[in-house]
């Protein structure tokens, strides 16, 4: 698993100055750098994050344990567009493919981000630690 996080970073540090601007609006939002919110064996870390409308937060699994990020479809912002890992296009869908083949699954190292275009609240949660109050809110500001 390490060798595909280094892998990755040195790859994105040759790719040149766009993927490197890229990663720079990330690191300003959490003040992590590469990434705003990790993934810890039961918890999001920080667990709750304010942004502004427009930006990228970038989720990486900084454990050893196969995460997701899936918001809640209530708990979002009418005109907001969905969000989770894997790509799915509402939470009934994200949580079957889950169960069924482990959909959406995030390994040690790998990253997930997503693009915040309406203010509001956003909360979202790791389905296989849900029973364990893996959960955390983004909050998306003018």
């Amino acid at each position: 698993m390490q060798r595909r996080r280094f892998l990755r970073r040195v790859g994105a540090a040759g790719v040149g100055t766009g993927a490197t601007a890229a990663l720079a609006g990330c690191a300003g939002v959490g003040g992590d750098p590469g990434y705003d919110v990790g993934m810890l064996a039961s918890a999001y870390r920080p667990a709750e994050l304010t942004v502004s409308v427009g930006d990228t937060v970038v989720w990486e699994n900084t454990s050893s344990r196969a995460h997701t990020v899936t918001a809640y479809e209530a708990a979002i912002p009418d005109a907001a567009d969905y969000f989770a890992s894997g790509g799915y296009d509402d939470e009934e869908t994200a949580r079957e493919a889950w169960a069924s083949d482990f959909g959406g699954g995030l390994e040690s190292g790998d990253r997930y981000s997503h693009t915040f275009e309406v203010a509001g609240r956003y909360d979202y949660v790791c389905i296989p630690h849900e029973t364990g109050g893996m959960y955390a809110t983004v909050f998306v500001e003018e």
